[in-house]
């Protein structure tokens, strides 16, 4: 199904995934309701997905698939993504089939309703995660539990990629991230310090199927602590966001000036910071 202006672009950054993709793309394809375009990131031109999406996309005209100029990794995939989306609100989402896509229409729903992250929760009552390493998991499911409690950041999962945000708050704040899959938990993090509204629903996510993950958690683990100890922060206005010296900034890397070039966002958006 096309349509010239769709309520949700669902951004999969890929990584050599070849034919097991399909099954995902299927899969969401299936499930999601709302006029939508689906956008597959890769890093470069060889990657084995992108003839896949070739053929795929002869018979499935909202599908699209780029290659990432940013640089390489997760991050910069996820970057370019959501910087090259159609609709205001924008759904990550894994190439491994390791979410649940039939809740993205309800995540993106909730955005529309006025949360800028609206986050896929494995450890909120009715979620569940099923497989999957066991020290991530409880890496996971501490940093999410305790944030929740103490920071407040309005998601028990605040490390899960399986998130909808809303494209400008998304522009407006700008992605620092440029490793792993951290840009999660940066960006609730940067709406809680913001005093802005986060939402979740419960998912079961279900360790993948074919393939090899490429989630590298002693190289990502420094990034994650960053951002986690940044929600712990006092409020702060945008502009005190961006204006944070590099003592404050939880990653060395500068925001990205595509995020908030002219024209890339409304600069008289309703996304406000509060207090």
């Amino acid at each position: 199904m096309t349509d010239p202006e769709p309520r949700v672009s669902v951004v999969i950054p890929a990584y050599n995934e070849g034919a097991d993709i399909i099954p995902v793309l299927d899969r969401i394809l299936e499930s999601v309701r709302l006029p939508s375009e689906v956008v597959v990131v890769t890093d470069f031109p060889e990657d084995t997905t992108i003839p896949v999406l070739s053929r795929y996309a002869e018979t499935h005209p909202n599908l699209r698939y780029v290659v990432n100029t940013y640089g390489r990794g997760p991050a910069n995939a996820i970057r370019f993504g959501i910087d090259h989306a159609r609709a205001g609100t924008v759904v990550i989402t894994m190439a491994d089939g390791c979410d649940d896509p039939r809740q993205i229409d309800e995540l993106t729903r909730l955005v529309e309703r006025g949360v800028v992250v609206a986050a896929a929760s494995r450890y909120m009552p009715g979620g569940q995660q099923v497989g999957g390493p066991f020290l991530k998991s409880l890496m996971s499911r501490a940093a999410g539990r305790s944030l929740y409690l103490f920071a407040r950041v309005g998601t028990r999962d605040a490390t899960n990629s399986f998130k909808a945000y809303n494209r400008d708050f998304v522009r407006q704040v700008g992605i620092e991230s440029r490793h792993g899959f951290e840009i999660g938990l940066e960006l609730t993090a940067k709406a809680r310090r913001l005093g802005l509204p986060v939402a979740e629903i419960p998912t079961i996510w279900l360790d993948r199927a074919a393939g090899m993950s490429n989630f590298k958690l002693a190289q990502w683990l420094p990034k994650y602590l960053r951002w986690y100890r940044f929600a712990y922060g006092p409020r702060l206005k945008l502009a005190e966001l961006h204006d944070r010296s590099p003592a404050e900034s939880p990653d060395t890397d500068q925001p990205d000036p595509s995020l908030s070039a002219p024209g890339s966002a409304d600069q008289n958006s309703s996304i406000q910071s509060v207090g």
